[in-house]
Formats: structure tokens, sequence, C-alpha cells
């Protein structure tokens, strides 16, 4: 795996907009957070273009990520959200420039699939997580700002407990696992079946989500299953599913025990990643641990 060395003081790092429009005055804050750090932030040339319910056109976004991959003095790459369209631009990467200078991208939701075809063509380690303002939060939780910065400035352990009071700790199951964290947002992983999703036998499948509709998740996890996609699984790793309506008598929890059951791998749900309250940051690539007893996710930097 390339696993990009965490960053120090005075490293240059850049934002860029590979998918939706962000809210310019977020990124300025969060530019300020990492200035904070002792980073030096510059931007991408389209970072705040608008472009229908994109940051710019396809060759705009894509511009700037590339610039971003191919430019030596850039450390890391953050993206400033989500939303929509990261995965009409994947495919054309400058994976060379990616496996010749390994850096880290930053970012979840829709920048799954970014994540997705950088492991499976340059194997390179990613970041799931960002400066993240969950329901009810007006600025970046201590524990999202301090998770971020430990995965990217120290060479210490990420250890990740599992909160009871997510939907998804329901899911627990029993048993151990350690394999690859691979996925990130369901809708992402769906989507790069067959074209960006890289091989995840022996892998542990994390898996997040935000608002959509029970059938939804249905669909798509019956393709992944029925498709093959994770027939090899060591474990499973749930997330945040965020915005779904859970005291319903079938809700999403029913729709994704019955298909993670019949994987017969041990299940952590209760994960804080994803789009809810305070979430934490993983690393995409590395050797992780599960344990559903302890109900922790580990990744020790020296199996990575």
């Amino acid at each position: 795996m390339l696993m990009p060395p965490p960053l120090r003081s005075g490293d240059k790092v850049r934002f860029v907009s590979p998918a939706s429009s962000p809210d310019r005055d977020k990124v300025l804050r969060n530019a300020e957070i990492l200035n904070g750090w002792g980073l030096t932030v510059d931007f991408g040339e389209h970072t705040f273009r608008k472009w229908n319910y994109l940051a710019g056109t396809d060759e705009e976004r894509l511009s700037d990520l590339n610039a971003a991959l191919r430019d030596t003095d850039v450390r890391a790459i953050f993206t400033t959200r989500g939303g929509k369209g990261s995965y009409r631009i994947a495919d054309q990467l400058d994976f060379a420039a990616a496996r010749r200078d390994p850096k880290f991208v930053i970012g979840f939701s829709d920048i799954t699939a970014l994540h997705l075809i950088l492991l499976r063509h340059c194997h390179q380690v990613g970041i799931h997580g960002a400066f993240s303002i969950g329901p009810g939060e007006e600025s970046v939780s201590p524990y999202t700002h301090d998770s971020l910065r430990q995965a990217l400035m120290t060479t210490g352990d990420i250890i990740i407990a599992a909160r009871t009071e997510e939907p998804t700790s329901r899911l627990t199951t029993e048993g151990t696992a350690e394999g690859r964290l691979i996925g990130g947002n369901l809708d992402m992983v769906a989507a790069s079946a067959g074209w960006a999703l890289p091989d995840m036998h022996g892998a542990i499948l994390l898996l997040e989500a935000i608002g959509l509709y029970p059938g939804q998740v249905d669909r798509q996890m019956t393709m992944l299953r029925k498709a093959g996609y994770l027939d090899g699984l060591a474990g499973v790793a749930v997330g945040q599913f965020t915005d779904f309506e859970f005291d319903r008598p079938y809700s999403v929890m029913d729709i994704l025990r019955e298909h993670l059951a019949e994987l017969n791998v041990p299940i952590l749900g209760g994960l804080p990643l994803g789009h809810g309250d305070s979430p934490a940051s993983v690393f995409l690539g590395a050797v992780a641990e599960l344990d559903a007893k302890a109900r922790i996710l580990a990744i020790r930097r020296g199996n990575i």
C-alpha cells in the first residue's frame, strides 16, 4: 500500500472541489483551522466555482484535482465537500502522479468514489473524514477536530470506539476480524461497482449513508451481494446512517441486518463515521482490526 507520510508544520495543503459547490465561509473557516496547525493552505483555481449542482464543469474540477496530484509542493488534498460529481471524473485521475508522489486525499460521502478508485489503481491509503459539522452542531466538534489532526499529523494508532447511541449499534454481532478497511458511503460503493470498486476479498467493508429511502438501501445491498462484490469479506464496520426513520415497523436497520447476516462475518455497528454527530477520521486501505465484543475499530500504524 502507498501510505503518505504524516504532515509537518510548514507543509502546503490544497482545497479542491471535485463534487458539488461548497459554502465559501465554511471552507475559509476550515482553512483557518489548518493554518492553526502550522500548515500552509492554498486553493484550486475552481474551488468556489458553481455550475448547476457541481463546482464547475467536469474538465474544471478534474483539472484542479490533477494539478494538486501533480504538484510536489502540495502534501495533502482536502476536498471541500461531497454532494455529487466526483464519480464523473474519478476514472480520469492522473494515477501515475498519485503513485509517484503519494499524498492524502481527505473527504467522505461522494468523495468515496475517489478513495475507491485510488485504492483500485494505486493502492493508495486515503482519509475518510473531514471538518464535518453534524446535526445541531454550530462548529467542528473537538472530537472531529482532534481525530482528523491525529490521522494527518501523528504516527499514533487510530482507535475508534462505537457509540451505543448510534442506531447502527443494533447491528453489532460478535467476533473479531482483520483486513484492509475499504468502502465508505453506500451510495458510492454501489455506484463504483464494476469500474472503481477494488477487490474486497479479505477486507473489512465500511458503510455509511445519508437520506436514502429504505428501498434504495435494499436495492444497493442486493446488487452488491448478489453480484459477488461482498464475497470473501472478513468483517463489516457500519458507521452513521443519517436522516432515516428508525422507528418504522420495517426500518433500514432490518434491511441491513438481513443482507449482512448472509455474509456470516463479524459486524460492528455504531461507529462515528459518516454524516452524523461528531464523526471521526479513519484510514481507508489500511489494515484494520474489528472487535465486536470490545466495540472497537483499530488501525495500527505498524500494520499498514
